[in-house]
């Protein structure tokens, strides 16, 4: 093979059929490799010089085979930019059509997601060249399974100064989302001596799934209209439970905060029978009424494990959350953490880092709470007319997310997530966040005002409108659980 193989400038693995012709291979290992989707549209191709080197095939025959398979539509080629997959390949045998997974929704207004455009893509620019201007290359390799010591240090700042953290940097983890500090937590918990953890009901049913694969069990805990019924942790129905996860400042998805006498009940619980306490901060910081809650951690910091996420500030792609972790819990947890990915990501932790400690995250932050409390504001007075019709919504003083009750005399949940449906409308339903179904069970629709992107809110609203008008549903109402 002549040439040198690193200056081809672009890799291709080529495997072609001894038996063919060198062309007809050829040919038949890059039309294989189109169809079959290892080579997506738009590739770019090595050159024929490059290709013809490392096959050990002449230039011409290659050039041959490039040709052929343009005229039969498979590549394209333009003058300077080389020969690429066409932009519409064709489809191979017994593949399934493009477009066969269910529709996205016209209108999603389904809880769990900020407005993903809000993304500060500048200021993230600016702090990714700061970073990279500036750190050594070690920072390139495998990094520490707490976390960089530069975001551990500037969130122990961030915290107290803003949620009421007691937060020395040595007892931060910094994980891959909220789901791997959840699942790192059960574990631990999982290995102890009481393996059954207490969630809230309503909850999310994918957190109790981690939960269990964990290894731990679930036990459902109560909320209500003062929050989580933390009281009934000193039960003997409770005896068991080794640790409990809440969500204090804005419980998901009634949007309760937890009532000041539950919050000290919780961490006397803590305090006299070594439980932990879990507590999920979600939204915290989106308030609108006032000042936003504290964090319950600041009342027993030995006893709570206060884990934070990015996923609702900047975005879910980040995968950037933390943990605060009472000083037992820091040895056991950064060993799972080691032994589950070994560290997450580092440029990412010092981007984040930078943003921190040079203020444009508590900017970023003001600008989406007065973006969401706009949001917020706008839904209550579109929604005026209908409401009449419905009980007051739940958590709309804080978060991304209201719940509408529906009240007793109907309509049925699953009538009004169908009629919002018929309209290219997404919705939550309040049925899939019970841990067991009951037809006691109140009903309610979940309206995440934080997921549309701003050109499409306002349409969003009125379809939500027409849902919840004075004839919300059409048709037959469909039978209560």
């Amino acid at each position: 093979m002549s040439g040198d193989w690193a200056t081809f400038g672009v890799d291709l693995l080529v495997e072609m059929d001894a038996v063919a012709g060198r062309r007809t291979g050829l040919e038949h290992a890059l039309r294989d490799a189109i169809r079959d989707g290892r080579l997506a549209p738009g590739t770019r191709l090595p050159s024929s010089r490059a290709l013809a080197a490392e096959t050990g095939l002449s230039r011409g025959t290659v050039s041959a085979a490039y040709d052929q398979l343009i005229a039969e539509g498979y590549l394209t080629a333009r003058h300077g930019s080389g020969t690429s997959v066409a932009d519409v390949a064709p489809q191979r045998a017994g593949a399934p059509l493009a477009g066969g997974d269910s529709p996205a929704p016209r209108f999603d207004l389904r809880p769990g997601s900020p407005d993903v455009t809000t993304f500060p893509s500048a200021a993230w620019l600016r702090a990714t060249r700061r970073v990279l201007a500036t750190v050594p290359a070690a920072v390139h390799g495998y990094g520490a399974p707490g976390g960089t010591a530069a975001l551990r240090t500037a969130l122990a700042g961030y915290l107290g100064r803003t949620r009421g953290v007691l937060a020395d940097p040595d007892r931060i983890i910094i994980t891959t989302g909220y789901v791997q500090a959840l699942a790192l937590l059960a574990g631990v918990v999982a290995a102890g001596r009481r393996p059954t953890i207490a969630m809230e009901d309503p909850a999310l049913a994918f957190h109790r799934d981690i939960v269990r694969r964990a290894g731990a069990g679930v036990l459902p805990l109560p909320v209500d209209g003062r929050g989580a019924r933390t009281g009934l942790l000193s039960t003997a129905a409770y005896a068991g439970v080794g640790a409990v996860v809440v969500t204090p400042a804005h419980q998901f998805p009634t949007g309760t905060t937890l009532h000041p006498e539950r919050r000290h009940a919780l961490a006397d619980w803590a305090r006299s029978t070594g439980g932990l306490i879990i507590e999920d901060d979600y939204d915290g910081e989106f308030r609108y009424d006032r000042q936003p809650v504290g964090a319950l951690q600041g009342m027993a910091a030995d006893h709570v494990a206060y884990l934070g996420t990015a996923s609702k500030t900047l975005g879910p792609a980040l995968r950037l959350a933390w943990m605060v972790l009472p000083p037992r819990l820091v040895g056991p947890v950064t060993d799972a953490k080691l032994h589950a990915d070994h560290h997450t990501e580092t440029l990412g932790q010092l981007v984040l880092a930078d943003l921190i400690t040079s203020h444009a995250y508590d900017r970023h932050v003001r600008a989406c709470r007065l973006h969401y409390r706009r949001r917020r504001d706008l839904l209550l007075a579109r929604l005026g007319p209908a409401r009449a019709s419905f009980t007051d919504g739940g958590g709309i003083a804080a978060g991304l997310n209201a719940l509408i009750h529906l009240p007793p005399g109907g309509p049925d949940e699953r009538a009004v997530l169908a009629a919002a449906g018929e309209r290219g409308l997404a919705l939550g339903g309040l049925a899939d966040y019970w841990h067991q179904e009951s037809p006691g069970h109140p009903q309610g629709v979940i309206v995440g005002y934080g997921t549309p992107p701003e050109h499409s809110y306002a349409a969003a609203l009125d379809a939500l409108a027409e849902v919840l008008g004075p004839r919300p549903v059409r048709g037959r109402r469909a039978p209560r659980r």
